[in-house]
């Protein structure tokens, strides 16, 4: 049997790598690229973090000045002739399961979308004939639709327009579809409305689809 001591592989690794980082240490150049290393990635980590937080104090003080806005006068005409811009005003969406209670804007597009959430333009007004549907942000601009998946049948949701409220009924489960599926927000008979919002958190790679009926 040979005496020469048996080193896993893993042990040979952390061995390798402490004598690559004492070795770039023991070089003035080495050290200031790690040290710019360490700085970069500091700043990305904040970043990151700190983003979330700009975002959502933006989209709080949007959604101060749409408060006023949607019940202006001038905002009201535009809802009635069914002419509101891009970017204002549309309806207060109350879900009471959640806590969410938001404006939302005409429009889904980003300028549109930092309002927290934003009506898809080529769908009914609330109310109206057909599949209303309403897209909104998980993780960013106030995250209204943060908790959509928690969402359960018979919970209502709520939207009040410039010109009158109305109340929608969950009738299935939130699911699960691939994100370049727009079959649902179709227009189909009845009056139904439609939530839509990235899944799973932070990542666009699906969408989160909550289904309701007017009540």
């Amino acid at each position: 049997m040979s005496d020469t001591p048996v080193v896993d592989r893993p042990t040979r690794l952390r061995d390798g790598s402490r004598f690559f980082i004492d070795s770039l240490r023991s070089r003035p150049v080495a050290r200031r690229i790690l040290s710019g290393f360490s700085i970069v990635t500091a700043v990305v980590a904040i970043g990151m973090l700190a983003y979330p937080l700009y975002t959502n104090y933006m989209q709080h003080r949007l959604q101060s000045k749409l408060a006023v806005q949607l019940h202006s006068p001038e905002n009201k005409d535009a809802y009635a002739a069914g002419h509101t811009p891009e970017g204002d005003a549309l309806t207060r969406l109350v879900i009471p399961a959640l806590g969410v209670d938001t404006v939302v804007v005409e429009g889904t597009g980003a300028s549109a979308l930092r309002a927290g959430a934003g009506h898809y333009p080529n769908t009914p007004l609330p109310g109206e004939e057909g599949n209303v549907a309403i897209a909104g942000h998980r993780t960013t601009y106030g995250k209204p639709f943060a908790n959509l998946d928690r969402l359960a049948v018979g919970d209502e949701v709520v939207l009040e327009t410039p010109i009158g409220r109305h109340t929608y009924r969950i009738t299935r489960p939130p699911f699960v579809v691939a994100n370049n599926d727009f079959s649902v927000i179709s227009q189909t008979p009845g009056r139904s409305l439609t939530l839509t919002t990235c899944h799973p958190k932070g990542s666009a790679r699906q969408r989160l689809i909550v289904r309701a009926e007017r009540v």
